[in-house]
């Protein structure tokens, strides 16, 4: 057997076949999720505590990330070693937070002892479990199935699709929480504020718009003019009138369209080639909402105005890059 396991071929669908395995349990996880589910969504939701989540061996693994996970999408949570919570780290545990126990069976000895200091502080406990008739599952208050059929070992006996389910079910409580709260972007960044992830999401555009020298003219101004600014300030000009307000937009794409059509292009007034209907951005606007309308539409840039229309600052693609939105 293991001189065959050697060929490639049989590596591969050896490999295969675990993907396969987890994604069967997957799917059948997916369809026990019922009203239990929504029934510990509204218990989290309306906790004014914080939730414990706790595991043994390698559901402990998936309890710490599941934990990690609620945390970061805005529902306080923490890990607790069932081991280490009857040796003093039941401190922290209050009588208004939710407590998740995740294990395959049901009957984890090491979680009975926390089990019952649970019950006695008053705390709701959700079983996330493939044991639905198990100890932990009866004295909990709901009770999430992650039963599978079978593990990915072909002993039966690793933790694998099983691990798999149950973190599956432990993302759903956290991404559905996350909605059913009102979670945003906003929210999401104000907890990620180091690396890359919190300068996309934090960057607004005043935070990376020019604000002088700015490529302006006046509708009656003639295509001369505008070909002066359209080199000097990146290829694109905003029109505005004697406010300041924006009328439109012009590129260096358009005077190169307009070059095609007409010859004597240089005395045609911007008025005539501009686009009456840019787009346009905010300055308390996030960037990554301007760098999706870039993409969407195919532009550069875009002129930022204030509440009045008036232009203040224009945003360029290039510099929302370097500032590690894109």
């Amino acid at each position: 057997m293991t001189d065959a396991l050697a060929m490639p071929e049989m590596l591969i669908e050896r490999g295969r076949r675990v993907v396969r395995l987890e994604r069967e349990a997957l799917a059948e996880t997916e369809r026990r999720i019922g009203p239990d589910f929504a029934r510990a969504v509204e218990l989290i939701a309306a906790s004014e505590g914080r939730v414990i989540v706790a595991g043994v061996g390698k559901s402990g693994i998936i309890a710490r990330k599941v934990a990690a996970t609620l945390t970061s999408t805005g529902t306080p949570a923490a890990f607790l070693h069932p081991v280490d919570s009857v040796h003093g780290d039941l401190g922290i545990v209050g009588p208004t937070d939710v407590a998740i126990l995740i294990s395959k069976s049901g009957e984890t000895a090491e979680l009975f002892p926390l089990l019952e200091q649970l019950k006695r502080l008053g705390v709701s406990i959700i079983a996330l479990t493939g044991g639905c008739d198990s100890t932990v599952a009866r004295h909990a208050d709901v009770v999430l199935d992650s039963w599978v059929r079978e593990e990915a070992c072909p002993h039966d006996l690793a933790p694998t699709t099983s691990t798999t389910a149950a973190l599956a079910l432990g993302d759903a409580l956290a991404v559905t929480l996350l909605e059913r709260k009102g979670f945003k972007r906003e929210d999401f960044a104000r907890l990620h504020p180091g690396g890359a992830l919190g300068r996309r999401l934090l960057t607004r555009v005043c935070d990376v718009m020019v604000s002088d020298q700015l490529p302006m003219l006046p509708p009656t101004a003639a295509m001369r003019e505008a070909i002066v600014l359209l080199a000097e300030r990146r290829g694109t000009v905003a029109v505005v009138d004697d406010a300041g307000s924006v009328l439109g937009v012009m590129t260096a794409g358009d005077l190169t369209r307009l070059m095609e059509r007409e010859a004597d292009f240089l005395t045609v007034p911007v008025s005539r080639v501009m686009n009456a209907t840019p787009k346009v951005a905010h300055a308390d606007e996030l960037g990554s909402a301007v760098v999706y309308r870039m993409e969407h539409f195919g532009i550069m840039a875009m002129p930022v105005i204030d509440e009045n229309g008036r232009m203040m600052g224009m945003i360029h693609l290039h510099d929302l890059m370097r500032a590690g939105v894109v």
